[in-house]
């Protein structure tokens, strides 16, 4: 069936073919499933590293990395397979510190999945393209967040519709400004 607000799902809800890559990404949080997507493509040998981001948030009680990476292990992840990035507040310093790991560390970035809430999906890929080299190739690899929100489903509750709209919100916060720079440096 067709809506009206159909690209809006087609807009926030993103979703790719997965092959292999360099790094996977993932922008912090406390949602199990992250992790555990994650740590099921390293196995599946699409990605020699992970890399989860996020700094100290006190919902979590820790930084985002330290939550995250403690599942990645329990996941059956090696810890140097682990890349550290602890400072992170929000999805674009998620982007851009990780960017500085890799660069530090010496490991390329010329394709890299993305594992993020499907909710969540489109600015978090607009915040790594943002962030990293254009020529860089992002995959995405999305979970189902705590309130099971997908592309089928949102527009169904009041909740999905608030949290997707809430992206939407953001998007346009986040890279409003950011735009003139993505057309001047083409």
């Amino acid at each position: 069936m067709s809506y009206p607000f159909d690209c809006i799902t087609d807009f926030i809800f993103v979703e790719s073919e997965l092959s292999p890559a360099d790094v996977i990404l993932v922008p912090g949080a406390n949602h199990p499933p992250l992790m555990e997507k994650a740590a099921a493509l390293y196995h599946q040998g699409l990605a020699p590293y992970i890399l989860p981001s996020g700094g100290y948030k006190q919902h979590v009680g820790t930084t985002e990395w330290e939550y995250l990476r403690n599942l990645a292990i329990e996941n059956g992840v090696p810890e140097e397979a682990i890349l550290k990035e602890d400072k992170a507040q929000h999805t674009l310093e998620n982007a851009r510190f990780s960017l500085d790991v890799l660069n530090r560390e010496g490991i390329p970035y010329h394709k890299d999945i993305i594992v993020c809430k499907a909710g969540h999906s489109r600015r978090a890929l607009l915040c790594y393209q943002h962030e990293f080299p254009k020529e860089t190739e992002f995959l995405v690899s999305p979970v189902i967040d705590r309130y099971g929100i997908t592309k089928e489903n949102w527009f169904l509750s009041e909740v999905g519709i608030s949290r997707t709209m809430t992206e939407v919100a953001k998007i346009g916060k986040y890279f409003g400004s950011l735009i003139p720079d993505w057309v001047n440096t083409k």
